[in-house]
């Protein structure tokens, strides 16, 4: 685990040579992981117990605390921008909301006061920096620029404590501020799901308060694209709310990044007849010939309609990763032999790159620092990529101090830090452990805590971004964790350490009354590799697709069976029970937890049919496993007694129907919750039907329209033909050898 490293009191030398300083100690004790030395020493905010996200750069604790009572005057210049005017009403509304705390904005104090300025000693902060002081009388937060008197807001809601039968209050403190990287990005996937309006503008909120200021969002048919209605999805987000969504996030500081996928991971395009004449082979519905004209008349089109629906961003992201298939087809073929893949790639993102480019947007593309040469299929023939692309993906930086990103820069490629995709486990995210071949290794947490605190501090990379894939189909509240990691380690390298940061996002984002959190995420990281062990889900984005199988069914007079189920289980029998009881612990936790103090209770809903689904799968093979000893008993029962044979033959069926009761009530249970945020998956209206079809990367959460990927395992299992066909076995043995019994009776 890296140094934690508490910052001086501001005002006790060059803020430059602090942060040096500390940047040299950082870079030395980076190595101390590796032999095997860890930090517990905790931070000066966290021994106050303030949970303060992210870390500041500079802080001391001094002087009396502002207690809020009495008059509160929130002062603005007298020439604020409306910008700033915003984030004096936002401070007013959450006083309000969060605190119970009435203020007025006035631009001179009466009684104690908060000062929003951009004219004090404290504006000379680096960009979208502040400087916050509170004492007993006053608070005020000073900065040079719109974002940074925003974020100074930010960080004083979060310093605002509670206490029982006194009012609240802010400690003493002096903070001076900035970020260490300067555009900070969450990629927000919904090609799987559709969230609502109102989630949407909860969740851009949610990142503003933790200095997030970039949303990347993958579209895919979730937007209504005027020039081709066609690829929308019934109920697509229209463009005059894809409009309101950026207005609203610009507010907050945030630029709504359009991604509408270029090259490849475009099914959602080319699944429809009437394109797919531009596939790159006729077989895959996943990727576009980059040499067909027609290709890229789409494409504009449908980029176009993605800058009109975001005015005022900067960047689109045109994605194009994934090429499976680039290089295949008769036109693309020998040209990829003459200038390779690479250069074949780049050709298309130089194109597409100089139209989006002429008209007034930067261009992001999901390559690495020295891609096209350093890459498994370099290009040939000196081919270079357009210029001023932003590259925004690497899964690996091997080279020391970020050779490469500094080599694509001096070239004129701006280089996004590309925090470790967490993974595209079921359900939930591995954020304590990874299974690899068996074996736990370093989960995602900590493969993000080593990158990103060493990439902030080396003070080399032109943005972040933080990417969450939707392949599995998560619900996007279990990637909080992740966005707000990111949001921590990439504003400032130095603080806090990941232990540390743990318990204070979980006090922080559900408040200080939550408890034994960091075990739910343990035992949900635990439930979800034990859900995708189960009747072979994991295997389906590996292109094989298997099924558990079923006890035998009864068979001919003498009720024949092969009891082999309990044999072949037994292993998978003995892991359901410990998952069931570990998963009953994870139910209780999100039951304790759903309570008037808890300030996201939603996310234990979430978490609680989680948890729930993944025990009703444990409790599926205890079922399977009780069938098969009910089946034997019956067996054993044959030629000693009819009725006993009989009611053991019951027994089978109750365990089937209550299995298959269960699940549908479980999985009723899950998607309403997860329905309280979203339109329904695979939804049509009575205007358009929706068109679904698979596509070669196999994503989990696409091998059904609707919801119902999540139990299509089960499904396939058929239990209830074969509940079916034991109940026809059953009436032929009551008629049989019952009947006259019955009648004798």
């Amino acid at each position: 685990m890296r140094s934690k490293i508490n910052t001086l009191p501001a005002g006790t030398g060059s803020r430059t040579a602090l942060k040096q300083t500390a940047c040299l100690v950082v870079l030395v004790l980076s190595l101390f992981p590796r032999l095997g030395f860890s930090f517990q020493d905790e931070s000066l905010l966290s021994k106050a117990g303030i949970n303060l996200i992210p870390y500041p750069q500079e802080v001391a604790l001094n002087g009396d605390n502002f207690v809020f009572k009495g008059n509160i005057t929130i002062i603005v210049d007298e020439d604020a921008s409306e910008p700033d005017r915003f984030a004096a009403a936002h401070l007013t509304e959450n006083l309000l909301e969060d605190f119970d705390v009435k203020a007025n904005t006035a631009e001179s104090p009466s009684g104690l006061s908060i000062r929003l300025t951009r004219k004090g000693a404290g504006t000379h902060v680096p960009a979208q920096g502040y400087r916050l002081v509170a004492s007993g009388r006053a608070i005020t937060i000073e900065a040079q620029d719109e974002p940074g008197l925003f974020y100074g807001v930010q960080t004083l809601l979060q310093l605002v404590q509670k206490r029982t039968g006194s009012p609240p209050y802010v400690q003493g403190i002096e903070i001076t501020d900035w970020p260490d990287i300067p555009s900070r990005a969450v990629h927000y996937d919904t090609k799987h799901h559709q969230d609502t309006r109102e989630y949407v503008e909860k969740f851009i909120r949610d990142m503003a308060m933790y200095k997030i200021n970039m949303l990347v969002w993958e579209w895919e048919d979730k937007f209504a694209y005027p020039s081709h209605p066609d690829v929308g999805a019934p109920g697509a987000f229209t463009m005059e709310e894809m409009q309101e969504f950026t207005r609203y996030a610009k507010k907050y500081h945030i630029q709504l990044v359009p991604l509408v996928q270029g090259l490849g991971h475009v099914s959602f395009i080319l699944k429809w007849p009437q394109y797919a004449h531009l596939r790159e082979i006729p077989a895959s519905n996943w990727e576009f010939c980059p040499l067909l004209d027609r290709s890229y008349e789409l494409l504009f089109d449908l980029w176009e309609d993605a800058i009109e629906a975001t005015p005022g961003s900067e960047f689109i992201h045109i994605g194009s990763d994934e090429t499976y298939e680039l290089g295949l087809c008769p036109r693309c073929a020998p040209k990829a032999e003459e200038i390779g893949n690479s250069g074949l790639y780049h050709l298309f993102v130089g194109r597409s790159a100089s139209h989006l480019q002429d008209l007034g947007r930067k261009v992001m593309v999901w390559e690495s620092p020295m891609g096209w040469e350093k890459g498994r299929s370099p290009a040939k023939k000196g081919i270079v990529p357009h210029k001023g692309i932003v590259l925004t993906e690497s899964y690996s930086y091997p080279d020391p101090g970020f050779g490469l990103v500094k080599q694509s820069q001096e070239m004129g490629y701006p280089v996004y830090a590309y925090d470790p995709n967490p993974g595209i486990e079921h359900l939930f995210l591995p954020y304590e452990f990874r299974l690899r071949d068996g074996e736990k290794t370093m989960g995602s947490l900590q493969d993000s805590y080593e990158f990103l605190t060493e990439a902030a501090n080396a003070h080399v990379f032109d943005g972040m971004i933080n990417t969450s894939w939707d392949d599995a189909g998560l619900h996007n509240q279990v990637w909080m964790l992740s966005f707000v990691t990111s949001a921590e380690y990439s504003w400032s390298g130095m603080n806090p350490g990941l232990q540390e940061f743990k318990k204070k996002f979980f006090a922080n984002y559900y408040g200080p009354a939550v408890r034994d959190m960091e075990e739910l995420f343990l035992l949900l990281n635990e439930g979800s590799y034990y859900y995708m062990s189960t009747f072979e889900r994991n295997v389906w984005h590996h292109g094989v697709i298997g099924k558990t199988h079923l006890p035998d069914l009864p068979r001919g007079d003498a009720l024949e069976y092969d009891p082999y189920w309990n044999v072949e289980y037994a292993e998978m029998v003995e892991k359901s029970e410990e998952m069931i009881k570990k998963m009953d612990r994870a139910i209780a936790i999100c039951q304790a937890n759903m309570n008037p103090e808890n300030k996201n209770v939603y996310d234990m809903e979430v978490f609680l049919s989680i948890a729930s689904l993944i025990k009703h799968t444990g409790q599926t093979y205890l079922d399977l496993s009780a069938l098969e000893s009910a089946i034997t008993a019956a067996h054993r029962q044959r030629f000693l007694d009819y009725e006993e044979t009989f009611a053991h033959l019951e027994k089978a069926e109750a365990i089937v129907a209550q299995q298959l009761d269960r699940r549908e009530q479980v999985f009723n249970d899950l998607v309403a919750t997860w329905e309280k945020v979203r339109l329904p998956k695979g939804m049509s209206t009575e205007n358009k039907e929706f068109f679904h079809r698979q596509d070669r990367a196999r994503h989990f959460a696409n091998r059904k329209a609707d919801m119902s990927y999540l139990i299509y395992d089960e499904e396939l299992l058929d239990l209830q033909g074969y509940l079916e066909k034991l109940r026809e076995y059953m009436d032929d043995f009551k008629k049989t050898f019952l009947t006259g019994i019955m009648n004798d009776e």
